[in-house]
């Protein structure tokens, strides 16, 4: 396959690009930057092999070079991505996950030295030594993915200390906040807001991590607050007892009142204040911002969960009392009587609410973020957000035409039906169309959690006949074709609720799941047979699902994994392979060439008493045909 000599040179310019933006990480610092470094300096290497290509108006004329200058466009891009995201965000975030980042560099290191061996380098007049060397950088790339970068001892030992020590070493504490780059307030500050944004967009259970990174980043706080408190010595002043009152640090203190803050809040340009003392500052008619001076794009208050949880291990550590709020705390009773106290602000849902019915898509799409996020962190805030009249603006921004409200809108709902009561609120506001609609055209984020929605209202019998007739078979069988690996999870789970209505079946053998199904039960190593094996078991229970599954060659992996399964997918292996075989001759062969009498004979004795069961009526079928062929034998 040849290409156009513009498309050639496009290509070319696309990738001397990325190397030059990739050049602009090579001074990055940190934990990633020796190995950032390294992988930077070689990308930048390649350069003048690219330049030189598009001096000579290089022609990519064989599929193998257009191939391989492809393959390393998407590397340079996934190089790129990854630099830019461990040069922003969260660096308590990325210390925790560095094992996850670190495979990352191995990742793209891989694909640009899979890239350079598909690329004929050699083959084009350009310069002896540009050719020398890119064939110098392809040896160095493919050494670089031959071993696996050790993680940084003494770090490792200093987070170590510092999540399993009440009280670490100040030592300690001061190296690990000089290697992740947080050693001033402002630095800390910065760290806080990410966290904060990181929480607001994340899908799983944040509590233990939440608890970690805020853990950590106290304990720095309070390293950084010694450290800016330490009087100098040559002054002659007297170190300050440690039984005196503590020293709040800066970063706890509101900027207007310069007190403890028991109620953090972030405005617009990103500055956070004690909420009574913006607000009286709002109230009186000021548009900007006090501390920077900026202009407000807007009045909203948004909570700084993050900080009010290190304020309040600080205060804890300290023996000091944190004030209560005072004011709108929003009370529900509890079901066995009494009543306790919700992080929900009525007033604060209220305002958000106006925000999504009137605002603006940004005030709608931040309102909506801020809803998810409260109704991800507790049973009495979902309590509060949907007596509120939350439920019915959410579903009518799930057609929005800015994904990211669309996502947190869907997000929030999923967060919402959690609550048992709201599931049925969600239903009768229309959501079912809505969100099948965004689980077949939203973002892939948008999408995985509208699965996620669906299974969660699945649960409730009724709405499984709804959801399936409202087209969702379909769109979920996509998705467990095209989906992250959580997505696929999200996905099967949901098909697997909803198949246990009979006429949901019928969707999803018609829909094509069994050959997706098939592809994930025999990939062992893509972590969806467990998924795929009880789907296939519900479905075998199915006179279409039956020969559907017994025309996709399952059985010589159903074989496979009664003999070295685990115990529950075994089991399942054993039933689905009890109905593909009774009463169908041919089926039965097949599982005696490939052994089935071995693995079911195990199963009788170890399996457990429904594997036990199932495996005891096959075997005995099959021994009987064994029999009859014997017989036969002239």
């Amino acid at each position: 396959m040849g290409s156009t000599n513009g498309s050639d040179e496009e290509l070319m310019s696309r990738l001397v690009d990325s190397v030059k933006q990739i050049s602009k990480f090579s001074n990055s610092k940190g934990f990633f930057g020796r190995i950032q470094g390294d992988l930077v300096r070689r990308i930048t290497l390649l350069s003048p092999f690219f330049e030189e290509l598009i001096d000579i108006n290089a022609e990519l004329n064989e599929e193998q070079q257009l191939t391989g200058f492809e393959v390393m466009r998407i590397a340079l891009d996934s190089s790129l991505e990854l630099f830019r995201s461990v040069n922003g965000g969260s660096k308590l975030l990325q210390i925790v996950h560095r094992g996850s980042i670190m495979q990352k560099f191995h990742d793209v290191t891989v694909e640009i030295e899979a890239a350079l061996t598909q690329i004929p380098y050699d083959h084009f007049e350009v310069s002896e030594e540009v050719i020398e060397q890119v064939k110098l950088l392809h040896s160095q790339f493919k050494r670089a993915t031959e071993r696996q970068e050790d993680y940084d001892l003494q770090l490792s030992h200093d987070l170590a200390v510092a999540e399993s020590v009440v009280d670490p070493d100040p030592e300690t504490l001061k190296r690990l906040s000089q290697e992740l780059q947080l050693s001033t307030i402002d630095e800390l500050k910065k760290e806080s807001h990410a966290i904060h944004e990181y929480f607001l967009s994340y899908e799983g259970d944040p509590d233990d991590c939440f608890q970690r990174m805020s853990s950590l980043l106290k304990k720095l706080v309070d390293c950084a607050s010694t450290e800016s408190s330490e009087p100098d010595a040559s002054t002659g002043s007297k170190v300050i007892s440690r039984h005196r009152s503590p020293v709040i640090p800066e970063y706890f203190r509101c900027p207007i009142s310069l007190e403890l803050m028991k109620d953090p809040v972030i405005v617009s340009t990103g500055q956070t204040y004690e909420r009574s003392s913006i607000q009286k500052w709002l109230d009186a008619g000021h548009k900007t911002c006090p501390k920077s001076q900026e202009t407000l794009l807007h009045s909203g208050l948004t909570p700084n969960y993050v900080l009010k949880s290190l304020i309040a291990l600080w205060c804890e550590s300290n023996g000091i009392e944190l004030p209560q709020n005072q004011g709108s705390s929003y009370r529900t009773t509890r079901p066995g009587g009494g009543s306790s106290s919700s992080d929900c602000d009525r007033a604060f849902v209220l305002a958000l609410l106006e925000k999504l019915a009137n605002g603006s898509t940004e005030q709608q799409r931040a309102a909506a973020g801020e809803l998810r996020l409260l109704a991800k962190r507790n049973a009495d805030n979902r309590v509060c957000i949907a007596e509120a009249g939350a439920i019915p603006l959410l579903v009518e921004l799930l057609s929005s035409p800015d994904p990211r409200t669309q996502e947190h809108s869907v997000t929030a709902l999923l967060n919402l039906s959690i609550n048992e009561g709201n599931k049925g609120a969600i239903v009768d506001a229309g959501a079912i169309t809505d969100i099948v609609e965004v689980l077949k055209n939203g973002s892939m984020e948008a999408r995985e959690n509208a699965a996620a929605t669906l299974f969660s209202l699945s649960v409730v019998d009724e709405n499984k006949v709804a959801i399936g007739a409202a087209g969702a078979i379909q769109a979920l069988i996509s998705l467990l074709e095209e989906g992250t690996r959580r997505g696929k999870k999200d996905a099967a789970t949901a098909i697997f609720n909803l198949c246990i209505y009979q006429g949901n079946k019928s969707r999803a053998i018609k829909g094509g799941i069994v050959d997706p199904l098939t592809r994930l039960l025999k990939d062992a190593g893509g972590g969806m047979v467990d998924e795929a094996l009880a789907i296939l078991a519900i479905l075998s229970t199915n006179q279409e699902g039956k020969a559907a599954i017994g025309e996709a060659d399952t059985i010589p992996v159903l074989v496979e994994i009664i003999r070295t399964g685990s115990p529950r997918n075994r089991e399942n292996a054993a039933a689905i392979l009890w109905y593909l075989c009774i009463g169908n001759m041919e089926r039965l062969n097949v599982a005696r060439e490939v052994g089935a009498d071995v693995a079911l004979k195990e199963l009788t004795e170890n399996g457990t008493d429904r594997a036990k069961r199932k495996a005891a009526s096959l075997l005995e079928i099959i021994q009987q045909l064994e029999g009859v062929v014997i017989s036969t034998v002239p």
